[in-house]
């Protein structure tokens, strides 16, 4: 793969994804969400990773939408979003829906598109330096790449907006407590704490993970019976799977489960 803005590595079955424009903040353009699907679709179906890790190049994670070229489209600016948003949402899709669990690693400035990626991640962590912003309404627009989805369920709907109406400004001991975050870190051990994570959930029931997730994101929409029928019929599912059995074995005989591929 030959990406040029965003950047897949493979390490210990953790596919390591940054977005790789320091120069404008890692501002998303066309290509950015091009390349962003393209690796989504990667890691989901690449059998050698097994758990995700996206950060951005530089000192920020991403300042959010290039306005600047998305300008310069003149009047077609609707219709170039419209594409640029078609391979940026797509591309969380893959993410949110593949089984293998996607970690944030926000190096710094989390706005705009980039602030609802850092959500749209099954769990994040922070440096200390990091700050969070919707930034969506201060010029006039309004929330993409699931910003709008994830951020109301994460903080509620009275901060949800909030934060878009304000365009308030969250440090990044904010956004762990309004549970944006999961942790904060210092800036110089953030990558080795999600990595050491990341390596130690991809040796887990990825499965199980995926399975879990999908319970947890259906929860939402359905009535307490209906979600215990779900629930009923997955943990069935998962005891006759191989995840399943040999987490059942190992527990049985006191030992750690291996549940990478044989």
């Amino acid at each position: 793969m030959d990406n040029q803005s965003v950047v897949l590595s493979i390490e210990n079955n953790v596919g390591i994804v940054t977005l790789n424009r320091p120069e404008v903040g890692n501002a998303l353009d066309f290509q950015m969400a091009k390349e962003l699907l393209d690796v989504a679709i990667a890691c989901s179906e690449n059998q050698e990773i097994r758990a995700v890790v996206i950060t951005g190049a530089g000192n920020k994670f991403s300042v959010g939408g290039d306005l600047k070229s998305f300008a310069s489209e003149g009047e077609e600016i609707g219709s170039h979003l419209k594409i640029v948003t078609a391979y940026l949402h797509q591309a969380i899709s893959y993410f949110a829906r593949m089984n293998k669990p996607l970690i944030g690693a926000i190096n710094g400035i989390a706005a705009g598109a980039g602030m609802s990626l850092a959500c749209a991640c099954d769990l994040a962590y922070a440096s200390d330096n990091s700050k969070f912003v919707m930034a969506y309404n201060k010029v006039g627009l309004t929330p993409d790449g699931s910003g709008s989805y994830f951020l109301p369920r994460i903080v509620g709907m009275k901060r949800a907006l909030e934060l878009m109406y304000t365009n308030r400004v969250l440090s990044g001991q904010e956004a762990s407590e309004w549970g944006i975050v999961n942790d904060v870190v210092s800036e110089e051990q953030l990558m080795n704490v999600v990595i050491e994570l990341a390596e130690n959930l991809a040796k887990g029931p990825v499965n199980a993970f995926g399975a879990t997730k999908k319970l947890f994101s259906h929860s939402l929409q359905e009535t307490l019976e209906s979600q215990m029928a779900i629930e009923s019929n997955v943990i069935t599912e998962r005891s006759i799977s191989q995840e399943g059995k040999e987490g059942i074995s190992a527990f049985l005989e006191k030992r750690e489960a291996n549940f990478l591929p044989k």
